[in-house]
């Protein structure tokens, strides 16, 4: 007579309404990232740029770079789970550092960005969900449905820091490179380096804060949602 499987296994295996969970907001996201995708472009083209110049606009954002990371995290796992891929996005450090950037998203654009612009249209809808519905609906399903949260060390949130310092590197050598900045908060040419050097430590500051808070309240959703 075979064994039964541990209580653990059953634990790890998503249930039905967890699957249908991922699969509805990884549609989500990826309408999104790909709506924001087809503006960015149009965008560039009706200025007299080229589509390649719009790509590189478009890949200068955190909002974009995190949300498509968001995506990743809900794709691959479920459509590639044995590929090398599909593994990496299923770790439980990367899916939380997805939760903890894609929060951050929402509320560094709420207190810092919301207010230097006035979308409207389809712009309106893309920056909507970019910075509001995904950062909140995401942030519900790490907590609710992503496994693993009780087995995450303390030094989690410091080690995803290595995913914002290399945006915030690869920012500043964009932004030599082609003259503008992404962010007024780290915009060299206006600021100066000392000033965006702080700029960058307080928002750092935010993420591991956020990414704290983040780890005991996953510990104790999941607790609470499989049993300790």
């Amino acid at each position: 007579m075979n064994p039964s499987p541990p209580p653990s296994a059953h634990a790890a295996r998503p249930t039905p309404a967890e699957r249908r969970a991922t699969f509805s907001l990884a549609l989500l996201v990826w309408f999104a990232v790909l709506l924001q995708l087809v503006l960015s472009l149009r965008l560039a083209l009706a200025g007299g740029q080229s589509a390649l110049q719009g790509l590189v606009a478009y890949l200068g954002y955190f909002t974009v770079l995190t949300n498509i990371l968001v995506a990743l995290v809900l794709t691959l796992p479920a459509v590639a789970a044995a590929s090398s891929w599909g593994r990496f996005f299923a770790r439980a450090p990367v899916q939380a550092c997805a939760a903890i950037s894609i929060v951050l998203v929402g509320l560094a654009y709420h207190f810092l960005l919301r207010n230097i612009w006035d979308p409207q249209g389809w712009q309106w809808l893309a920056d909507v969900l970019l910075h509001y519905a995904v950062p909140v609906l995401f942030g519900l399903y790490w907590l609710g449905a992503a496994p693993g949260k009780r087995g995450l060390r303390w030094w989690v949130p410091l080690a995803a820091c290595a995913y914002p310092l290399a945006y915030f590197a690869y920012a500043l050598v964009r932004g030599v490179w082609l003259g503008s900045y992404p962010y007024p908060f780290i915009d060299v040419n206006a600021l100066g380096y000392a000033t965006v050097l702080r700029n960058a430590a307080g928002l750092l500051g935010g993420f591991v804060l956020v990414g704290f808070l983040f780890l005991g309240a996953g510990r104790w959703a999941e607790r609470v949602l499989r049993g300790a």
